[in-house]
C-alpha cells in the first residue's frame, strides 16, 4: 500500500492505506479525528465536511489521493469561537450535523467575514438537519461572524 503524506489541522502526517480510501475513513480511524461524521456516505448530507484548502467539502467521497498536498481543517481544527457560538444559540440539538455546518460556516466566514442571514442559508444548504435547528445555526453563524469584527 502507498503512504501518503497529508497536512491536517496545522500538522504533517502519514498514512499508509490504498489510494481511493475515503479521506473520512482515514481522519476517524487512522488519525483518530472523529468529529467529521459519517452520514450518508455519498456526499449529500455534509456531516463529514472538511475544509480543504479552504474549500468546505465531503470527505466521505474524497478519496486519498486527493487529500494529499491540500491543508486540511477539521472541525477539531476551526477557531472555537465559532463553536462557542454554537453554543451559545444551542444551535445543535442532536449535534449530528453540528461539525459540517461549523466547517461550512468556517468556509463562508472566510470568504464573506460578515454574512447576510441568506447567505449563510446559502452556504449551509448542503447540510441536513434532522432536528430542524436550522434557524438557530444560522443566528450561530451570524453571532460567530459579529464577534468576530
Amino acid at each position: 500500500m502507498p503512504v501518503f503524506a497529508l497536512k491536517v489541522n496545522g500538522r504533517a502526517c502519514t498514512v499508509d492505506a490504498a489510494d481511493k480510501t475515503p479521506l473520512l475513513d482515514v481522519l476517524r480511524d487512522d488519525l483518530q479525528l472523529r468529529g467529521s461524521r459519517f452520514g450518508c456516505g455519498e456526499g449529500g448530507c455534509g456531516a463529514c465536511a472538511v475544509l480543504v484548502d479552504g474549500v468546505s467539502q465531503t470527505a466521505c467521497n474524497l478519496p486519498l489521493w486527493a487529500a494529499a498536498g491540500p491543508e486540511i481543517t477539521t472541525v477539531e481544527g476551526l477557531d472555537a469561537a465559532l463553536h462557542a457560538a454554537f453554543v451559545a444559540e444551542q444551535a445543535a440539538q442532536c449535534a449530528y450535523c453540528s461539525s459540517g455546518m461549523q466547517v461550512a460556516a468556517a468556509a463562508l466566514l472566510m470568504r464573506t467575514p460578515r454574512p447576510t442571514a441568506a447567505e449563510v442559508e446559502s452556504a449551509l444548504d448542503g447540510h441536513l438537519c434532522r432536528c430542524g435547528a436550522h434557524p438557530r445555526i444560522v443566528r450561530a453563524v451570524l453571532r460567530a461572524a459579529a464577534q468576530s469584527a
